[in-house]
């Protein structure tokens, strides 16, 4: 880590600890067995059940990508320790919040697996496989600075949020709706804390902070992109409007490059004016993009004769 980045770490020390008392104020503590229907499971053939069979799942085949999507990115949650971990430390208010962090993670697979195998949603087998080759691979973000996985998880966290959320709508299911919005509530507030760590970094180094805000939204990735099936299945979940280019463009990278007043900023010169610049022309670009894929989907649902979700 570059000697400024570790002053910065030191400097933003304080913000930690106001923000990580921010949060305990406002997380509500909650158990992920409070959000499974338990009534609806079963018993599988080895302890005298019945194995899965694809109709016994109540959900249709968007659904299905989807909340697969969302639970095998949240079992990669070793790795995400890790990193950032190896970012903040696990000394002091940083090392507080890592734990605080993933802790809370925690139960979002725990939650999200239980509701599909007792409602029998997914094939259980083929989710398990996917979570042992995911986890087993891991997630590494590379060589990104503490700047940067701030910037990366402020956006990230963000998208985690969209995503369950609209999940959960187009679930057709009152029980997952529920439980995927409970979700949906503790990623919000996890994107508040390093955001507002994010608007804090711009305060004390613009430029620096500005150049990693733009290399993380021109290079962004989900966390979940590595495992099995990820293009297909993002396909599918963009096509029926759960997420897709419009809604990072609108609901994730732009309210948050809002809040941190980017492009209103008069502290900006050299390296970090061009990576404005830059981030500028990028926003443009996935917006004529968006566009495209918008009107595409339109097409295509009037050529069916549906209605967008």
């Amino acid at each position: 880590m570059a000697t400024t980045q570790l002053a910065l770490l030191t400097e933003l020390e304080p913000v930690v600890e106001a923000n990580l008392n921010r949060h305990h104020a406002m997380a509500k503590p909650w158990n992920p067995h409070d959000y499974v229907p338990w009534s609806r499971g079963r018993d599988f053939a080895l302890l005298g059940g019945q194995d899965w069979v694809p109709e016994d799942s109540p959900l249709d085949e968007v659904s299905k990508a989807a909340m697969v999507v969302n639970l095998l990115t949240e079992d990669n949650l070793p790795s995400y320790h890790r990193e950032i971990a190896m970012r903040f430390g696990l000394d002091g208010p940083w090392g507080q919040w890592v734990g605080q962090w993933t802790a809370e993670e925690a139960r979002h697979s725990i939650a999200i697996r239980d509701y599909l195998i007792v409602t029998r949603g997914v094939d259980p087998v083929a989710l398990e496989r996917g979570r042992m080759v995911h986890t087993a691979a891991g997630y590494d973000s590379g060589d990104k600075s503490m700047l940067e996985a701030l910037a990366y998880v402020s956006f990230q966290e963000l998208a985690t949020r969209i995503s369950h959320r609209n999940t959960g709508r187009a679930s057709g299911c009152p029980v997952a709706e529920q439980l995927l919005s409970r979700v949906a509530t503790d990623e919000n507030l996890h994107m508040v804390f390093y955001r507002n760590l994010v608007d804090a970094a711009l305060d004390i180094s613009p430029n620096e902070t500005m150049v990693a805000i733009a290399h993380e939204v021109i290079n962004f990735q989900m966390p979940g992109s590595t495992m099995p099936g990820f293009a297909e299945n993002a396909v599918t979940i963009a096509k029926a409007g759960i997420y897709d280019l419009r809604s990072h463009l609108d609901d994730v990278v732009r309210p948050v490059l809002r809040f941190w007043k980017v492009f209103e900023r008069a502290d900006l010169d050299g390296q970090g004016a061009q990576a404005r610049d830059e981030l500028a022309a990028f926003l443009d670009l996935v917006d004529e993009r968006a566009t495209h894929y918008e009107q595409r989907r339109q097409h295509r649902l009037a050529a069916a004769g549906a209605s967008p979700r």
